[in-house]
């Protein structure tokens, strides 16, 4: 069983987590060229605005739905160890207190910002004014998920103080 749940936990993990980290990262790319701030590196090959407001907007959806999703991974994640007898080891309460924060940032902050600039998108008269600064804004937070993530990651597989640990 033990097997079970941690191969559904690392698949979980792999698919969802590492579906929003990408779409996540993508978004305030494309949020800014919808949003008119394209700037530096507009030309042939990027997308119109109206083209970049629809792959923000898919971006924005994936990062949503995987959202809920992702909720397989503590849940795996724990019963697997509850199966190993790991539950109250230090580095197992640290990658909870991880996952939360990540899980809170993105539900709390990353996704009601991004759906604040494709909001913007939308209005014309609303798209340039500070667009720029937004989307650095939101690409930072993003950022700071991502290495929530890869913490989180890295505990899972040095596992400090475990026997059975690298």
């Amino acid at each position: 069983m033990t097997k079970f749940l941690l191969s559904v936990h690392v698949l979980a993990a792999i698919l969802v987590v590492g579906s929003i980290t990408v779409a996540a990262s993508m978004f305030p790319r494309y949020a800014l060229r919808a949003l008119g701030g394209a700037g530096e590196g507009e030309g042939a090959g990027e997308p119109s605005s109206d083209r970049a407001a629809g792959i923000a907007a898919l971006l924005h959806r994936v990062c949503r739905a995987y959202a809920v999703a992702g909720v397989a991974v503590p849940v795996f994640g724990i019963a697997t160890a509850v199966q190993l007898g790991v539950l109250t080891d230090a580095w197992l309460i640290a990658s909870l207190i991880l996952t939360t924060i990540a899980a809170g940032l993105l539900a709390l902050v990353i996704l009601p910002r991004q759906e604040a600039l494709l909001d913007r998108a939308a209005d014309p008269s609303d798209r340039a004014d500070g667009a720029r600064r937004a989307t650095a804004r939101l690409a930072m937070l993003t950022g700071i998920f991502n290495v929530l993530w890869a913490t989180v990651t890295v505990l899972m597989i040095v596992r400090p103080g475990s026997t059975t640990g690298a």
